[in-house]
């Protein structure tokens, strides 16, 4: 229990995907003018990465391991995780149009996301189990929507604020991103 724990708060906290390994910052910069927008991609993000790490970790132990062939894990991995996407808007709009229309354009971008892809290639390479690899899908797609509800945040209040003309737009998104990082930083150590 104390590992799950452990690497929970890891992975959520102290190696954050994009504010220490700078893994989706498209989408961290793309959607989050607003925080209703910023909540449904982070949900959306913790669904995909979750369940597309289950799936690529089966697909790496039961095929491309067995037959010898892990040169092709790259594009599988990404084969797999677009049909996900592709299969989980389409159950959307299906079961839930309003939270279809919601999403919009940000859920067919999730396949470009690169935080999917490289939480399912470390969850191999860091050699976890099943469950560990779902913990660990699960608590990194989580700091990824965090670290996007808080960045969210700010935004809406720096739309607000006086900002110098010469750090208006992206300079002060990539400042801001910047402070975010190194407040996160002040988590190293809370966890080996």
């Amino acid at each position: 229990m104390v590992k799950i724990l452990l690497m929970v708060i890891s992975t959520v906290l102290v190696n954050n995907f994009v504010l220490a390994k700078f893994l989706g910052i498209c989408p961290f910069l793309g959607v989050s003018r607003k925080t209703e927008t910023a909540v449904g991609m982070g949900l959306a993000v913790i669904f995909v990465v979750t369940l597309s790490t289950a799936l690529t970790w089966l697909v790496q132990m039961l095929v491309l391991n067995r037959f010898n062939i892990e040169y092709m894990q790259t594009i599988v991995f990404i084969l797999v995780i677009a049909g996900l996407v592709q299969f989980v808007e389409m159950v959307l709009q299906k079961t839930s149009p309003a939270l279809h229309q919601a999403l919009g354009i940000y859920l067919p971008l999730i396949t470009t996301n690169c935080v999917v892809l490289g939480v399912a290639v470390l969850a191999v390479q860091l050699e976890y189990t099943f469950i560990e690899s779902l913990i660990y899908s699960f608590g990194a797609s989580a700091g990824f929507a965090l670290a996007l509800l808080l960045f969210a945040g700010i935004r809406e209040r720096l739309a607000l604020a006086e900002v110098p003309e010469c750090l208006q737009g992206t300079a002060i998104a990539l400042v801001t991103t910047g402070l975010l990082a190194l407040a996160f930083m002040g988590f190293t150590g809370l966890v080996k």
